[in-house]
């Protein structure tokens, strides 16, 4: 995917850098006030701008206000399928807004792969997601094959009186963000993979079985139950940490207002 990061800002310049460095095929594109050595192709105005490359990058994320972002894309939006993937990051770094082309424009894989590289959060509001209420924490051994983390993951569910349809989110720790394994378990799913911060688990104020091997091994008190725990909102274990040849997989679900 051909992506364009877009900032009116010093700090958007220094996040979409970052973004930059772990994502192919990008540019950056700062305007002619931010005040950086940063390297990047300058404009004047964000709507002269995305008139003119609306239609050559197949992703276009502002790290910008939302505001700021809908104004710019609305005369050029036509269709779903057409539209490029717009997402929307603040500038601190915590949100990552699926904005246009949710499904079909790839704007919701978008937002997952830009918040886990900064550790944002990302926000997809389409209904059939929006619907969806459970996380599915995973731990798992360096070089655990893909066919192994997908049984570890529907045996609990299937424990929890579950369906895959109902899970939202795969999560884990930033170490295993590499794992191919489970990078490919996530795909076979048909689910988005979040990673949580070290830190993140570290401070979290959250109930979780604690684990002297992972503390020992990775320095942290455990790895699936908070992972799950952290990856959602107003959440609740429904299913403990169980271990299933060698992965281990705790679910929660979030207490949503419907």
């Amino acid at each position: 995917m051909k992506i364009a990061f877009i900032t009116l800002s010093k700090e958007g310049a220094i996040l979409a850098g970052r973004l930059a460095q772990s994502l192919p095929n990008t540019h950056i594109y700062l305007h002619e006030n931010v005040d950086t050595s940063r390297n990047g192709r300058r404009f004047s105005s964000i709507k002269d701008l995305t008139a003119d490359i609306f239609r050559e990058y197949q992703g276009l994320v502002f790290i910008a206000p939302c505001g700021v972002a809908v104004r710019a894309i609305a005369p050029h939006i036509s269709h779903k399928t057409l539209d490029p993937a717009v997402v929307a990051v603040d500038v601190g770094g915590r949100w990552a807004v699926s904005l246009v082309g949710g499904h079909e424009g790839g704007a919701n894989d978008l937002a997952v792969s830009v918040a886990n590289l900064i550790f944002a959060e990302p926000v997809i509001t389409t209904t059939s997601e929006a619907l969806k209420d459970v996380i599915v924490g995973v731990g798992c051994r360096r070089g655990t094959k893909a066919e192994s983390i997908v049984a570890a993951v529907k045996a609990a569910l299937d424990e929890a009186d579950l369906e895959l349809a109902q899970v939202r989110l795969l999560s884990s720790v930033e170490i295993k963000a590499d794992e191919e394994g489970l990078l490919a378990a996530a795909r076979d799913l048909g689910l988005p993979l979040i990673f949580i911060s070290h830190e993140g688990i570290l401070g979290s104020a959250k109930e979780f079985q604690h684990s002297e091997f992972v503390q020992e091994r990775r320095h942290l008190p455990a790895v699936a139950e908070p992972a799950a725990l952290l990856a959602g909102r107003r959440t609740k274990l429904v299913l403990t940490k169980r271990i299933h040849n060698g992965v281990t997989v705790a679910i929660a679900r979030e207490s949503c207002s419907w």
